[in-house]
């Protein structure tokens, strides 16, 4: 599948975003492992969190579709996870792969994991690590490094204190989950600041935690309690027309519901930096921040995204490129070398089809150089089967001249299946077409 992208005169309109996938994965995860249903609204029904909620299914969870986002999950407590009777397929969701490893090591029977070709190309070392380390065991390719993975799990697990090498919160949670069935308390230290959807979901559902100063400690016992759970839009998903409405002139864009968690806005703090007007209202919601972000077109400037910002925005890079690329002055990335081990080498594409498009991004080992400046045209450009790569060239094609193609587009659907009829209801028209 390909999209057809035609430059726009501008974009105007307030829309609405899925719901968030970091807030979905866990919601499913926690709720299987809780006494009592879990309700959630809002979850992102894209191929990745569906690949979540079929892998609790396989673990003797009920779950019931309700409606649009709506589920309800029947939990079966901390003890009552079952050996499933075939290999849990992952897909393309690394979070499903790496959280429900921190799940399993608590679980005393083998379950053997997989995904698709990009999945098993990424590195699940940094999580197989301390679980290991707290007793479970763990076999498969690359020494229990990637996928496929079979797991045993251990009651009780070692407590453990584990220093996180890098900020990251897909290994913090894992740890975290892990520690629910540990003799002791379990602590993880992170060098910077991650995403702590994990911690307030936790406690949302009983658990006994206690975090400050990038120090988190879970200590087990009790059991967790079903109740429920709204999941906001997904900021991640807002970055791509919240960019979009900064580089097409004539434009203003607002996203009403997203994610305000500040673990999740460094976006919003560069766009800022950038020259955007960035317009912020939150709404009384649930345990998540919540609210309206409102941009619009704005004469930009260069910047540099490094250091504690990176794990507050490392999926929103691709399309913060596309914004630097067009800005005035350069932009650096730096300590971003993640980029380079998620469903693509990000790095690599984003110089690369970038630069098709008459871009100047150089490749460094942790991030990219990009000269800002350019007058973007339109070209034939390749996905490389990851989405946000594909939907930050689509962006970009909006703001070039001629048209672009964006190959290789079916890969959206694992995070955003609506992304184009979003992209055009602002549009004011079919901006992008989707073609086989």
């Amino acid at each position: 599948m390909r999209l057809r992208v035609r430059p726009v005169a501008g974009l105007a309109g307030t829309i609405e975003v899925p719901g968030d996938k970091s807030i979905s994965h866990r919601a499913a995860l926690l709720g299987a492992i809780a006494e009592g249903p879990t309700e959630v609204t809002g979850y992102l029904e894209a191929a990745d969190c569906l690949n979540t909620l079929a892998a609790i299914e396989k673990l003797g969870a009920e779950v019931t579709r309700k409606g649009p986002g709506h589920y309800r999950i029947a939990g079966v407590g901390l003890a009552g996870l079952q050996e499933p009777d075939s290999v849990i397929d992952c897909g393309n969701s690394g979070t499903t792969a790496r959280l429900l490893l921190g799940l399993l090591a608590g679980q005393p029977f083998w379950t053997m994991l997989t995904g698709d070709d990009s999945l098993r190309r990424r590195p699940m070392a940094r999580v197989t690590a301390p679980l290991c380390e707290m007793g479970a065991t763990i076999v498969g390719r690359a020494d229990g490094g990637k996928l496929p993975l079979a797991i045993r799990g251990r009651r009780p697990l070692a407590a453990l204190t584990y220093r996180l090498p890098m900020a990251s919160a897909q290994v913090k949670s894992a740890v975290l989950l892990a520690g629910l069935w540990a003799d002791g308390p379990v602590t993880v230290e992170e060098p910077a600041v991650s995403r702590d959807h994990s911690e307030l979901m936790l406690r949302q559902f009983g658990a006994r935690l206690s975090a400050g100063d990038r120090r988190v400690t879970i200590t087990p016992g009790g059991p967790l309690t079903g109740g429920a759970v709204q999941v906001p839009g997904d900021i991640s998903s807002a970055a791509f027309f919240l960019v979009a409405g900064a580089i097409v002139p004539g434009s203003r864009v607002g996203i009403r519901r997203v994610s305000l968690n500040p673990t999740r806005t460094g976006i919003l703090d560069v766009l800022t930096a950038m020259g955007v007007d960035v317009e912020r209202a939150e709404t009384p919601a649930g345990i998540e921040p919540t609210g309206t972000v409102t941009v619009g077109h704005a004469r930009l400037r260069g910047t540099t995204i490094a250091g504690a910002l990176i794990p507050r925005l490392i999926d929103e890079i691709p399309v913060l490129a596309v914004a630097a690329a067009v800005a005035s002055g350069p932009t650096e990335v730096r300590d971003a070398a993640e980029l380079r081990v998620k469903e693509s080498d990000r790095v690599a594409a984003l110089a690369r089809e970038l630069g098709k498009m008459g871009a100047q991004v150089e490749e460094r080992p942790d991030g990219l150089a990009i000269a800002g400046g350019a007058t973007l045209r339109g070209a034939r450009v390749e996905s490389g089967g990851d989405h946000r790569i594909a939907m930050a060239l689509t962006v970009a094609g909006l703001a070039a001249r001629g048209e672009t193609i964006v190959e290789d587009t079916a890969c959206i659907a694992t995070s955003f299946p609506d992304f184009v009829e979003t992209l055009n209801a602002i549009a004011g028209g079919a901006a992008v077409t989707v073609e086989p």
